[in-house]
């Protein structure tokens, strides 16, 4: 099982709706016999709010289901409950964090910097202290111990995760943390290339105009758990998730442009290894 719930919430949540729907139940009547407000009702069915084993029994009796299925849908709500590790360094379930531990694969385009799981511990250290956000020392130190924590899935075989990035040329030039700082952080991206669940590309500035100049993004696909792909969008003033099926496979077609125009794989490691020689 993956290090994560908030999937599994809404694989929960979109179960219990079509159960109702098969019971031929509208919320509102389904709502009364189930001793919850309709508004409950619907923020459980929309992943808004959790459920517990309780009611989910509840829910399998109005909506007659029995047998295997009902085992099956008591497991997913017991497998939707559990906290995730990130509750520890302060995190909630709302941010992206929470959908990465469930993913099985991450697409990433990065513009600006060196993509989050690929970043060594002093480089992140530049980033965040880099930012406006004020943090006290604490926090800081907690969120460089979960960019870690997130990375340790690219050479785990209980819990793999597999990393195609696409790292925009200006990235490798710009020394965050000085020199040695970014020296090391090249070295870290030729040594992170070699590993078998990463693929790491660099788009060169030759390449001139393509689809994604309007900023980076990352497409989250969640193999063996039925959930759609997710598009996610950070920018200075916060972050949006995309879940609207045309929105994403758009997503997914820049992306798969990007990697026909990027340098390949063996290109890209050669390219970072020139530019850490010059820094």
């Amino acid at each position: 099982m993956r290090s994560g719930a908030l999937v599994r919430r809404r694989q929960l949540a979109r179960t219990l709706r079509a159960l109702r729907l098969h019971a031929g139940l509208t919320i509102e009547a389904a709502a009364p016999q189930l001793d919850v407000s309709a508004s409950k009702l619907s923020r459980i069915e929309n992943a808004h709010q959790g459920v517990d084993v309780h009611m989910v029994r509840s829910m399998l009796d109005l909506f007659d289901v029995g047998g295997a299925r009902w085992t099956e849908i008591l497991d997913l709500t017991r497998e939707a409950s559990v906290k995730g590790w990130w509750r520890a360094y302060g995190l909630d379930d709302k941010c992206y964090v929470p959908l990465e531990a469930e993913a099985s694969t991450v697409r990433d385009f990065t513009v600006t910097y060196v993509p989050g799981l690929l970043q060594t511990s002093d480089y992140a250290r530049a980033m965040f202290e880099s930012s406006l956000r004020s943090r006290s020392k604490e926090t800081l130190e907690r969120e460089i111990r979960v960019r870690m924590i997130r990375q340790e899935r690219l050479t785990s075989t209980i819990d793999p995760l597999r990393l195609a990035a696409i790292i925009d040329e200006p990235v490798l030039h710009r020394p965050v943390g000085g020199p040695t700082v970014m020296r090391a952080q090249l070295q870290h991206l030729v040594e992170a290339a070699a590993l078998d669940s990463v693929e790491l590309q660099v788009l060169p500035t030759g390449t001139g105009a393509h689809p994604a100049m309007g900023g980076a993004f990352t497409v989250l696909s969640f193999e063996g758990l039925g959930e759609p792909d997710m598009a996610y969008v950070e920018h200075p003033m916060g972050s949006v998730h995309i879940e609207k099926k045309e929105d994403v496979g758009r997503a997914r077609l820049v992306f798969d442009h990007l990697r026909s125009v990027a340098l390949e794989p063996p290109e890209s490691v050669a390219s970072i290894e020139r530019v850490a020689a010059q820094t």
